[in-house]
């Protein structure tokens, strides 16, 4: 399997959350991007964020951000070197 757009929207959405603090959330508008909004509506339905519009980042949510962004970082440091 493949990373597709869908999943890459809802990749590059979870690293929008601050893991230093369980106190923040975010707010996806009704405005915004529809692959932002449709990414939102998926990492709820999969049980990783609180809201369908974003709220907080459940346990998994959380779990699944820590290893987006060390993924991140890894290819990042990959394409540095």
């Amino acid at each position: 399997m493949r990373y597709n757009q869908a999943l890459m929207d809802e990749l590059n959405l979870l690293l929008h959350f601050d893991l230093d603090t369980t106190q923040q959330g975010i707010k996806v508008h009704h405005d915004a991007d529809p692959a932002v909004i449709a990414a939102a509506a998926r990492l709820h339905d999969k049980g990783l964020i609180t809201l369908r519009d974003g709220g907080y980042l459940t346990d998994l949510g959380r779990e699944t951000t820590e290893h987006a962004q060390a993924l991140l970082g890894l290819l990042r440091e990959t394409t540095t070197a």
